[in-house]
């Protein structure tokens, strides 16, 4: 039974960030949606000009600094007032002043398991084999090469014709990259 190889894209090879900017807007513009850029240090103004949408991750973190902050209350609570109610010197059965280190290392505990958690799940983690490491070249994306991927999974993906637009586009080196 012979193997079926499936592409993931075309990888373009570009040697300086200006280059890489240029080509991704040119690419966008074309009508390309499903673009990944790989560089061995942070562009500004990548991710506008890939179209990325803001990331929800804040959001998880602040309904799991909810949550944390809740379940600190009514655990302070329920063991000051239902399951151990003791009075002692004249201390009401829940006081909030006294639960205060608790609701705050309770709210600070699930924010940071949220932010860890969510992080892993909006990235797709772990993932311990990319196909961008089937590309020739891939050890110089995180020295000195900035590589745009364009997926096969894009409606405007055709090997040949993303071929000639990267290599419109400047790039040195094309190369079509199998999962």
């Amino acid at each position: 039974m012979a193997d079926k190889t499936t592409i993931h894209g075309m990888v373009g090879d570009f040697d300086s960030p200006d280059q890489l900017m240029d080509a991704i807007r040119a690419a966008r513009k074309a009508g390309y949606t499903k673009l990944e850029a790989y560089t061995p240090f942070p562009i500004h103004g990548i991710d506008d000009a890939m179209g990325a949408k803001p990331s929800i991750l804040g959001y998880i973190v602040v309904c799991c600094g909810a949550v944390g902050l809740t379940i600190a209350i009514l655990l302070q609570w329920w063991t000051g007032a239902v399951a151990y109610p003791l009075v002692i010197s004249g201390k009401p059965m829940f006081a909030f002043e006294f639960a205060i280190p608790i609701i705050f290392e309770l709210t600070v505990l699930l924010s940071a398991f949220g932010a860890v958690f969510g992080m892993f799940a909006l990235n797709g983690l772990p993932k311990l084999h990319h196909p961008l490491f089937n590309y020739s070249g891939a050890e110089g994306i995180t020295d000195d090469r900035f590589v745009l991927v364009i997926e096969a999974g894009d409606h405007q993906f055709d090997a040949a014709g993303t071929r000639e637009f990267l290599l419109a586009q400047g790039a040195a080196k094309t190369e079509l990259i199998e999962e």
